[in-house]
């Protein structure tokens, strides 16, 4: 059997940081520093697609921030 491209798309998620509505509250980069870093006042990304082991991690951060700037693509 072959495995296409689309076996491996499965369960991935992707995150990314409204950077309009971010504050800089910093608590995404605190929860998750493997995925999330300052670039100024703003929270960013590191990564495009969240790594497996720090999905939980990822999760809680989008939680903790006080304005919702983190979106979770699953």
């Amino acid at each position: 059997m072959q495995q296409g491209i689309n076996d491996r798309k499965e369960d991935m998620m992707k995150v990314k940081v409204d950077k309009e509505t971010c504050v800089g509250d910093e608590s995404c980069v605190e929860t998750c520093p493997e995925v999330f870093e300052m670039d100024g006042d703003v929270a960013v990304t590191k990564v495009e697609v969240v790594p497996k082991e720090v999905e939980n991690k990822c999760r809680e951060a989008a939680e903790s921030c006080p304005v919702e700037a983190i979106i979770i693509e699953e």
